[in-house]
């Protein structure tokens, strides 16, 4: 035996290169697994945003929206809540006609409000010329003890949309004309409420020309019925903050 063979077995060196651990085969498996789970998670927080996403932009930009007017620079208005604008003219609450506890429109009236979608838009009628107020209580099922999505709490023509899902029952936005079948009173191009003639619209500051009850109450909507003549410049109004 050669001189270094001997000195390799004295020291307890093996001659050949010493061989991997063994590896577990489902490795590869679990690695698998692993990514599979992150990416299902990653995908389903991008579709969850973006579904969101897109249902606040269809709320705040709906199609029969006008872009704003030149009169939606004019001099703002504060809304202060409780305080009214107009004539006094309506009862409090909803008309006989109106939401009495039943759904209506396939909007709920609940005990408690809801706070998935809370935003608010601004309602202004005027009457031959004079402001008549939007009166409060409207949604407010009094005899059943519920609060229907949409409703107004005084008489400065703030609506509080409260809904439970970005979109109505029927597909599409929440709408002028839903608040009006809440309140039981008559809309159209003939007549808002108990007052009769020709009806004239502006939203944001815009003339609008469209199907009155489809205008969607958006975030900070700005809605003028004007019924008969004069016409009078649609007003500006500022909401109150955080609303």
């Amino acid at each position: 035996m050669s001189q270094p063979n001997r000195t390799a077995r004295r020291h307890g060196h093996n001659s050949g290169p010493t061989p991997p651990g063994k590896r577990d085969p489902m490795t590869n498996v679990y690695i698998g697994i692993a990514v599979a789970i992150v990416l299902i998670f990653v995908g389903f927080g991008i579709f969850s945003w973006k579904t969101r996403h897109d249902l606040e932009a269809q709320v705040a930009t709906a199609d029969a929206t006008p872009t704003p007017g030149p009169n939606a620079k004019a001099k703002a208005i504060q809304i202060v809540d409780g305080v009214g604008f107009g004539k006094p003219a309506f009862a409090k609450g909803d008309s006989p006609d109106g939401g009495n506890g039943q759904p209506v429109d396939g909007i709920k009236c609940e005990s408690a409000e809801q706070a998935t979608m809370h935003v608010h838009a601004h309602v202004a009628l005027f009457a031959n010329g004079v402001q008549i107020q939007i009166p409060q209580y409207i949604g407010f099922g009094a005899a059943a003890q519920c609060l229907y999505w949409l409703h107004t709490h005084d008489e400065s023509g703030l609506v509080h949309v409260e809904a439970p899902d970005f979109t109505a029952p029927n597909g599409g936005p929440y709408t002028l004309g839903m608040l009006f079948d809440i309140w039981g009173e008559t809309l159209s191009r003939t007549q808002v409420a108990r007052y009769t003639g020709p009806v004239t619209a502006f939203v944001n500051g815009a003339k609008y020309d469209g199907d009155l009850k489809a205008i969607p109450l958006s975030a900070h909507q700005q809605i003028t019925l004007e019924v008969g003549t004069p016409i009078v410049p649609p007003p500006n109004y500022t909401f109150p903050p955080n609303e």
